[in-house]
């Protein structure tokens, strides 16, 4: 897979975030901050449709390669502010993996009555979903996820700790 600046989304982040979406063979689904595509290509088969947003050209070719490598049908990879794309997009449900414009995507995703994620590394990205998502009834669940890696040392085994990931789970209010 091809992947822009900034680090994919972890295997075992994606498999959390998308069970606690619930996804159905119906939804139209919306990766945000789509970076390589591997939440939209991890959704692709659950779902109806998936819409991979991302404002970087990057992003946007990565993403492209890595559907058709994985030979995706039902993924349509859109380039430009999320904020003005998703105005224009009935969708069910939403991974926000990226911090640009949170407001107004979580009002969006908000007013369409959406399930959605977000993903955060950093705290402030946390306080804010967390505030708007309280101000607006549709906060659900907080998770903080923390996974060790195993790798050999000297004969034996040891874990190497990731940082932590945050999932702040958002339901139609």
């Amino acid at each position: 897979m091809l992947y822009p600046d900034g680090t994919p989304t972890q295997p075992e982040i994606i498999a959390v975030a998308l069970s606690k979406l619930e996804l159905r063979s119906t939804d139209v689904f919306a990766d945000i901050g789509c970076g390589s595509g591997s939440v939209s290509i991890s959704a692709a088969p659950l779902v109806k449709q998936v819409y991979a947003i991302d404002n970087r050209d990057e992003a946007a070719r990565a993403t492209i390669k890595n559907i058709k490598e994985c030979g995706m049908d039902n993924v349509t990879v859109l380039k430009g502010n999320a904020a003005l794309l998703l105005e224009d997009i009935d969708i069910d449900c939403a991974f926000v993996g990226g911090s640009k414009n949170m407001e107004r995507v979580l009002a969006i995703l908000i007013e369409k009555g959406a399930r959605f994620v977000v993903s955060a590394v950093r705290i402030e990205t946390v306080a804010l979903a967390l505030d708007i998502m309280k101000k607006n009834n549709c906060f659900k669940e907080l998770l903080q996820i923390q996974l060790s890696r195993g790798y050999e040392l000297v004969g034996g085994n040891m874990f190497k700790p990731e940082n932590p990931v945050f999932l702040v789970v958002g339901e139609p209010c």
